[in-house]
């Protein structure tokens, strides 16, 4: 698995696997890229700072207001 953050843009690409991919699906702000067999390949995530930040509350609720103040 590799991981790059284009902060210009602010996105977070996930690279599952080598794979061919086949077709991509958005939803939310994340776009699946999908290989021939239906399997995940590549998770583009859109508005990765916004995106972490939420993810970080629902696993740690109460983290955010910590870490801000």
């Amino acid at each position: 698995m590799k991981m790059k953050y284009s902060a210009d843009v602010d996105i977070l690409v996930v690279e599952l696997s080598d794979g061919r991919i086949s077709h991509a699906e958005e939803a939310g702000g994340v776009i699946v890229h999908l290989g021939e067999d239906g399997e995940p390949v590549v998770l583009e995530i859109q508005r990765a700072r916004e995106f972490a930040a939420r993810a970080r509350d629902a696993v740690f609720p109460g983290a955010g207001e910590a870490a801000r103040g």
